[in-house]
C-alpha cells in the first residue's frame, strides 16, 4: 500500500478527496491540522507543547510537527500507508519526510485561480457545530442560518478576498520549488481538480492506478 501525499492550493479539495480515498484504500488520512488538534486535546506531552505556541497566536515550529507526525506513522494502522494531506509544505519538510517515510505518488490538483477564489470567499461556517456551507455550491436553506441549528453563520477572517489572495500567493511561492523536487523524482501526477467531487475521485484513483 502507497504512501501517497496530496498537494494544493486552499480549497482545491484536497480534504474531501483525501477522507474518501483514505477510506477505501484502508490507510490513515494524516492533516497536519488534524494530527495538532488530537494532540492537543489528547494531551499528549508532544501536544502540550504544540499547544503553547497555539495559545500564543504563533505557528507550530515544523521540528514539532515532525515529531508529531512520526509518532503518528509508528501506529500499527499507518504501517500499510498513509495520505498526506498539505504536507509537506515546502520543501525542507519533503527532503525531512523522505528521510522516515519515503514517499511513493504525489497528487498535485490543478485548479484555475477564479474558481478557488470563488469558491474560497463564498464559504461560511456554523460557529455552533462547525457545519461548512458554500454559497456558491451548497449554500444553507434559510440565507446567513445553519440548517441544523438555527445559529447564524460567519465568515472566517481568512476566507475574505484579500486574505485569499494572500495565502495564494503564499502557496504558489512555497510549493513551486516542491513541485520540482517530487517531478524530479519521477512521482508527481497533476491532476485537473474541477468538476464534481465524484470526477475529480475518479481522476486521482485512474492516476495512482497507472503509476509507475
Amino acid at each position: 500500500m502507497p504512501r501517497v501525499v496530496f498537494l494544493g492550493p486552499p480549497g482545491a479539495g484536497k480534504g474531501t478527496q483525501a477522507k474518501s480515498l483514505a477510506k477505501d484504500l484502508g490507510i490513515p488520512h494524516l492533516s497536519t491540522g488534524d494530527l495538532l488538534r488530537e494532540a492537543v486535546r489528547e494531551k499528549t506531552s508532544l501536544g502540550e507543547e504544540a499547544d503553547v505556541y497555539i495559545r500564543a497566536g504563533r505557528l507550530v515550529p515544523d521540528a514539532l510537527v515532525l515529531r508529531i507526525l512520526k509518532e503518528r506513522l509508528a501506529r500499527p494502522d499507518a504501517q500499510p500507508g498513509a495520505l498526506f494531506d498539505g504536507y509537506p509544505r515546502n520543501l525542507a519538510q519533503a527532503r525531512e519526510l523522505t528521510g522516515f517515510a519515503p514517499v511513493d505518488r504525489v497528487i498535485s490538483f490543478v485548479i484555475p485561480e477564479p474558481i478557488l477564489l470563488e469558491r474560497l470567499t463564498q464559504r461560511w461556517n456554523c460557529p455552533k457545530c462547525g457545519t461548512l456551507y458554500n454559497l456558491a455550491t451548497r449554500p444553507p436553506k434559510q440565507t446567513g442560518v445553519c440548517d441544523l441549528d438555527g445559529t447564524t453563520l460567519v465568515q472566517r477572517s481568512d476566507d475574505r478576498i484579500d486574505a485569499v489572495r494572500m495565502r495564494l500567493l503564499v502557496y504558489a511561492e512555497q510549493t513551486a520549488p516542491l513541485l520540482e523536487h517530487y517531478r524530479m523524482l519521477g512521482i508527481l501526477t497533476p491532476i485537473d481538480a474541477t468538476g464534481t467531487p465524484e470526477q475529480v475521485g475518479h481522476r486521482i484513483r485512474t492516476a495512482l492506478e497507472h503509476a509507475p
